[in-house]
Parts: structure tokens; sequence; C-alpha cells
């Protein structure tokens, strides 16, 4: 655990698996908070963040980016310090010597709720307009159902174990985010 004034070089820490032997992620920076950055299975940083909850932040990027949650680097300190947590951040990136895509214009599908829309077969897309309001939810939370069950597989074929659950509210919007 840091103090508020050791940040420590990124270099310095460890990696640790993104997933464990048993399929779990790691269960050690649970209700942590703190900052981590996320590796390839090459190793190349592929995103650097901070949250009040590591555990729950690494499950949101691997449902979102599986093929680039592979490793993680992480630091935990006793108290929410924003102004510490973004200044590691960006010693972090410029330690790095470039801003990794998901810190720039991958931003988005690394923090945003997941949109399925794009995996509307044409005849969904084509009819969609000329659905009633409650058809178009039932169409919008179907689609979502399919690229959840696609990301559920890409999951299970990596080993995780770890439970996945998506928020109901959001798919009749055709969005997917963690609940």
């Amino acid at each position: 655990m840091s103090s508020t004034t050791d940040i420590p070089s990124l270099d310095s820490l460890e990696f640790l698996p993104y997933i464990d032997d048993a399929g779990e992620l790691p269960d050690t920076l649970q209700s942590k908070i703190g900052i981590y950055a996320i590796f390839d299975r090459d190793r190349v940083l592929q995103f650097v963040g901070y949250s009040r909850d590591i555990y729950l932040s690494l499950k949101q990027h691997l449902v979102r980016q599986p093929e680039h949650c592979y490793w993680v680097k992480a630091t935990t300190i006793d108290r929410p310090n924003r102004t510490f947590l973004e200044s590691v951040q960006s010693n972090w990136i410029a330690e790095n010597a470039n801003v990794p895509l998901g810190n720039g214009e991958a931003n988005s599908v690394w923090l945003d709720p997941i949109g399925t829309n794009y995996a509307m077969t044409t005849a969904e897309s084509a009819s969609f307009p000329d659905l009633d309001g409650l058809a178009q939810i039932k169409l919008l939370k179907q689609v979502a159902r399919r690229v959840e069950d696609t990301i559920i597989t890409k999951l299970q074929q990596r080993g995780v174990k770890t439970e996945i659950r998506f928020n109901p509210k959001l798919k009749e919007q055709g969005l997917l985010d963690l609940k």
C-alpha cells in the first residue's frame, strides 16, 4: 500500500496475471482504492486507470476489452485522493513514453458501456424505426443478449470463472455494462 506522497514507478511494480489459474481476477485488489495499469499478452501497456474498487474496474475492462487484458500492475492507497491518483496516472503514462490506446483514441471503449446496435442484423436495423416503443425495447434486449453471449463465450474460452452479471435495465437501451 502506498502513502499519498510515494509515487511508485510503473516499472518497479510486479506483473500480476489478469486471470489466475483458478479463473479469477486478482482478489487482493477487491475493495481497494488505487491505480492500475493493464497490459496485453505481450506486456504492452494498454490502459492506466484509477478506482475506488480496482477489482470491479478490472472486471469492467475485461468485459469491454478481453483481448487486451492479460497482465496488470497496481498500487493501492488508504483513502481516496484524486489529485494523487491523477498524478500517478500521468507519471505512469509518461514513463511508458507513449499514451496507451486506452487512454487516448480508444478511451471510450475502455470506459463506456458497450453499445450493441452494431450487432443488429440488416433485417433488424431495417424494421427498428417502424416498431412501437415496446417492440424496440424487446429488440434491443434481444440484440444485447446476443452480444452478451458472445462476450461470455470469449471469457469462458480464456478460463474466466469470475461471475459476470450485466445490468438488465441497460439492455433495454442496447447497452451492456456490469451490474
